[in-house]
């Protein structure tokens, strides 16, 4: 079993200190233990591409917040923020995921589709590497957003094998409901063709840019069924995921083992 949480926040527009004060309120007030916690994409500032002014070099600010909740909770912590390398003649930007532990070890997870529509592509470094974690016996794989669209990022397989590469696809989003129907209809999509649960974090309200987000928050089971779904409200929920119905379901039906095979330029 794992224990879940998800964060569904109207975040503060531009105000790390805000926002990482209305979430830690939100995970010390959680009524149950819990493995995983995640939180949006840029949940320090909601989606700017206005790097400059609220980006964080790593270990520092948020990234210890990230370690304390860690560590006091005993779960993962995990979600994007905006992070800055190099010195400020060659800095570049990242919308980068932290996957934090409770022991302070760490892994990142760099956004790969970056959503040009917004200019985020100009803004911000490409990530080449996609990440695969274990956690209480899980594999998960943590993407963000955009990434979402891109069903081969997302694929399931290890390489050149048949075999499963995760049981978790996490997305972490800032995604408006102006597009509502394709989030929906994506997550429950890759669950479908990943044979694997998905869960999918956004948040609620308007940002500094005039843009509204519905939220709708999920977890969709491995045959595509919805869990569960939050929409227009913030909401903290928490959920508990069976490894063994899942593995169960994959040896009934295992269409991983018609799969296409294919290699990445």
């Amino acid at each position: 079993m794992l224990h879940i949480t998800l964060l569904q926040p109207n975040l503060y527009w531009h105000d790390p200190v805000a926002n990482r004060a209305m979430l830690e309120e939100h995970i010390f007030s959680l009524p149950e233990p819990t493995d995983l916690i995640v939180l949006p994409e840029m949940f320090t500032t909601g989606f700017t591409m206005d790097a400059s002014a609220v980006a964080e070099p790593m270990n520092l600010t948020t990234f210890r917040w990230m370690k304390q909740m860690a560590a006091q909770t005993g779960a993962v912590v995990t979600g994007s923020y905006v992070v800055q390398e190099g010195n400020p003649a060659g800095r570049q930007f990242f919308n980068r995921l932290i996957w934090m532990q409770p022991d302070g070890q760490f892994d990142t997870y760099d956004k790969r589709h970056l959503f040009r529509m917004a200019g985020e592509d100009r803004t911000y470094a490409a990530g080449s590497r996609r990440l695969v974690k274990e956690w209480k016996g899980w594999r998960i794989c943590p993407l963000i957003c955009y990434d979402l669209r891109f069903p081969v990022w997302s694929r399931n397989r290890q390489a050149e094998t048949t075999d499963f590469a995760y049981d978790l696809l996490l997305y972490v989003a800032n995604w408006p409901s102006a597009r509502r129907t394709a989030w929906n209809t994506l997550l429950q999509a890759r669950a479908i063709e990943n044979l694997s649960y998905v869960i999918g974090v956004n948040r609620v309200g308007q940002d500094g840019n005039g843009h509204s987000y519905s939220g709708e928050s999920a977890v969709i089971d491995f045959k595509g069924e919805v869990l569960f779904r939050q929409a227009d409200t913030e909401a903290v929920h928490q959920q508990t995921l069976s490894l063994e119905e899942l593995e169960a379901f994959r040896e009934k039906f295992p269409a991983n083992l018609d799969a296409d095979a294919f290699t990445l330029l």
